[in-house]
């Protein structure tokens, strides 16, 4: 899986297949969301999303571990998408 593969207005659920929210905004750490069971808006890291399948994000956590994680808060640093072709160093061709 890919940031730059998740699209804005995809929902985004817990692994107990609960609502969390929907995609805001793709960052390259981060993921914005919007309400439902996260509360309010989120920015759940790259970390936390287990899989991404049929336009739905999958997170690997029960929707109460997420709540409690503090993810309101935004990322510290620059979050920008970085969307340049990933470069295979150790492939010679």
């Amino acid at each position: 899986m890919r940031m730059t593969d998740l699209k804005p207005g995809w929902p985004v659920v817990t692994n107990d297949d609960r609502r969390f929210g929907t995609v805001k905004e793709v960052g390259q750490n981060y993921v914005r969301t919007s309400g439902t069971g996260g509360g309010g808006e989120s920015y759940v890291p790259a970390s936390a999303i287990a899989n991404v399948a049929d336009g739905v994000v999958h997170l690997n956590l029960a929707l109460g571990e997420a709540q409690r994680m503090g993810w309101q808060q935004p990322p510290r640093g620059d979050d920008t998408l970085e969307t340049a072709p990933e470069v295979d160093r150790h492939r010679h061709v």
